[in-house]
């Protein structure tokens, strides 16, 4: 079945796919698709752009779109969650479970949309989200930590993990030993990977990032003591323990720079610049095979999204 597949998606073994939605660049942005004995659930969905990829996997599957019994975003942040309510009406079948703090946005998403928009701009909005489609609220089921699913008997653990967003959490799947991180486990893209193996990053993007919930949550994951991990920013990573300690470390440093850059002028540019220089002096140690240039260009997003979530979390705690 898998020399079948779209070029968009991986197989990565027992009933998991692994969906590039084409957001910003080439395996930058991931949905998963879990298959089981028929049945099938989507996790995370990318933008409304995603939908064709999303319902053409399925299809190169052999499934029908009634198979799907679930879509879970991981949390409503629009590259997670964007597409969920376009993709809901190709899915008679499908309940939407979302964190019970995300839940209104989807059903009714202009604030949602609006705080987008705050952030990225109308412009940006319109080319990379497109208008998001709400959910009827008698097909949302909400979560709680500990709820269980099952997917034609496979057991999907769902667990509350606050730090990145607090409507955020991740999926324990029994089958793999793995979770289901969307930004809570950080951002690992493949074209870091060297000899060491994958470099990992924490994300720390408007508005809600709090640190020691984040460090919290990253360690109840580890305490799981996962096979693989599902990243949305990008794929499987199965170097669990060391790219844990790794994230754990970064967060730590991120942390302190931003305290010690809390009240700089031109703070902003501060962060971008201090963030940049931590992440390149990672990736050296990890023997990362990008130039500095080429890394600092494919970063440069997450720097500029990540210096902004910083500048409001030294912000709020300053108000306190």
């Amino acid at each position: 079945m898998s020399a079948t597949l779209p070029a968009f998606v991986d197989a990565l073994g027992q009933g998991v796919h692994a969906i590039d939605t084409g957001f910003q660049r080439e395996r930058f942005d991931a949905a998963y698709l879990l298959v089981q004995g028929g049945r099938a659930a989507f996790i995370d969905t990318g933008t409304n752009h995603a939908v064709p990829r999303l319902l053409q996997a399925l299809a190169a599957l052999g499934l029908t779109p009634d198979a799907v019994d679930f879509v879970i975003p991981t949390h409503v942040h629009l590259d997670h969650a964007g597409g969920a309510g376009l993709l809901m009406q190709s899915l008679p079948a499908a309940t939407l479970v979302v964190h019970p703090r995300g839940a209104r946005h989807l059903i009714a998403p202009s604030a949602l949309f609006q705080g987008a928009t705050a952030v990225y701009g109308a412009q940006e909005m319109a080319r990379s989200y497109g208008t998001l489609v709400p959910v009827p609220p008698e097909r949302v089921r909400r979560s709680h930590d500990g709820m269980r699913l099952q997917l034609a008997g496979r057991s999907l653990l769902l667990v509350d993990t606050p730090g990145h967003a607090r409507h955020h959490h991740c999926i324990w799947d029994e089958t793999t030993r793995g979770w289901f991180t969307g930004d809570t486990f950080g951002l690992s893209y493949r074209e870091f990977d060297g000899p060491r193996g994958a470099w990992i990053l924490p994300t720390t993007t408007p508005v809600r990032f709090e640190p020691e919930a984040l460090r919290e949550s990253i360690e109840r994951l580890l305490a799981q003591q996962p096979a693989c991990i599902y990243l949305t920013h990008f794929g499987r990573v199965d170097d669990v323990h060391r790219l844990g300690r790794l994230l754990l470390d970064l967060l730590a440093q991120v942390v302190a720079l931003g305290q010690r850059l809390r009240h700089a002028p031109g703070r902003h540019a501060a962060l971008k610049a201090e963030l940049t220089a931590l992440y390149l002096a990672s990736l050296a140690e990890q023997q990362c095979p990008l130039d500095a240039s080429t890394a600092s260009a494919l970063l440069a997003m997450d720097i500029e999204l990540n210096a902004q979530g910083m500048g409001i979390w030294l912000d709020r705690a300053e108000r306190r």
